[in-house]
């Protein structure tokens, strides 16, 4: 019912814009040549891996507005035109390509809130081997979803290459870590965590409105737990916004970490939960800087949409990708001084 759809040079290079005197970042990224992917990237010398996870049975399956599977294609295209340079060469990103659940998002469509949660364990189980081969193969998997629930499979695949639990910072409205009441958007930390693969877990900028109190007590009992509040930065002024980000960096520090966006913290960004109230896409950016250099495990931008359910569309989410993945590539191998 699974499959995994290669990005190949064909693909690529039609979906580049191809300019006389410019060269675009699709001319010179790397893929496979043929379906024995593994091998094509075991033996190629870029330092990250592009790929897709187009779902949103997670989203829905947390209550949420669907339409996060629209990203991926407009995303990589957005990708694939930035213009190839000294500071962002092309050659350093093999782009694999995506997952296609086309069969099971089909037959999610009529089906209840139990019964998607049980089809977002077979995405996991999907997900989880792809970026296992990836982060064994010495690389840093780059994942545009698709719901928060692939947060889970990232780090369960991340955790068993690396034969040890990996930490993770993650900016967003809502923490995750919601109960394990069967899996969706809400809880891929929390079962990340209770199954071994997820250490120590940082959350930044959430919502105080839509956070329940339990888990906000459970942060601040738990060691290896840290949060902030939007409202203490943005609101009361109670904390700098580099300051958050400085002290879960520190708190993340002891172990290899991954990095976490979810696009319903920036400000009427098109996503599963549009908030008017959230971070700019200059902070998104400016998050992105700061972490890339401490956080090699992995990147995973989730929960845009260019076109949501409810028919609300905006094509320039695929842009804004473009831009945080970029950012991302370009700084991962070089830590921001504090306060940056």
């Amino acid at each position: 019912m699974t499959q995994f759809r290669i990005a190949t040079r064909s693909y690529i290079d039609a979906q580049t814009n191809k300019r006389p005197g410019e060269t675009k970042l699709g001319e010179m990224v790397q893929c496979a040549e043929n379906e024995d992917w593994e091998e094509d990237l075991k033996n190629n010398d870029a330092g990250f891996v592009l790929l897709g996870i187009p779902e949103d049975i997670g989203v829905r399956a947390n209550y949420g507005v669907g339409g996060a599977h629209t990203l991926w294609e407009p995303a990589l295209k957005a990708i694939l035109n930035v213009q190839h340079t000294e500071k962002l060469p092309g050659n350093n990103l093999f782009v694999l390509g995506a997952f296609d659940f086309g069969e099971l998002m089909r037959l999610s469509e009529d089906k209840d809130v139990s019964q998607l949660r049980m089809m977002v364990q077979q995405i996991d189980e999907a997900v989880a081997p792809v970026i296992r081969k990836i982060v064994s193969a010495g690389k840093i998997p780059v994942v545009i979803g698709g719901g928060h629930n692939n947060s889970f499979p990232i780090l369960q695949g991340t955790s068993m290459a690396m034969g040890k639990p990996v930490n993770c910072i993650n900016m967003d409205a809502h923490s995750d870590y919601r109960q394990m009441e069967g899996r969706h958007s809400g809880n891929g930390f929390r079962y990340a965590k209770k199954n071994g693969y997820l250490d120590k877990y940082a959350v930044l900028c959430l919502h105080e409105n839509y956070n329940a109190q339990d888990i906000v007590d459970e942060f601040e009992a738990d060691d290896d737990l840290y949060h902030s509040f939007y409202e203490d930065m943005f609101v009361d002024n109670k904390l700098k916004f580099w300051q958050t980000i400085d002290k879960a960096i520190h708190h993340t520090a002891n172990a290899a970490t991954g990095l976490e966006l979810d696009m319903d913290c920036i400000e009427y960004a098109l996503s599963s939960a549009v908030s008017p109230c959230g971070i700019r896409a200059e902070e998104a950016r400016r998050y992105i800087f700061a972490c890339a250099g401490h956080c090699n495990a992995y990147l995973h931008i989730t929960e845009g949409a260019v076109k949501l359910r409810n028919d609300r569309e905006d094509t320039g989410t695929a842009k804004l990708v473009a831009y945080l993945v970029t950012d991302f590539l370009k700084y991962c191998t070089t830590p921001a001084k504090a306060g940056y």
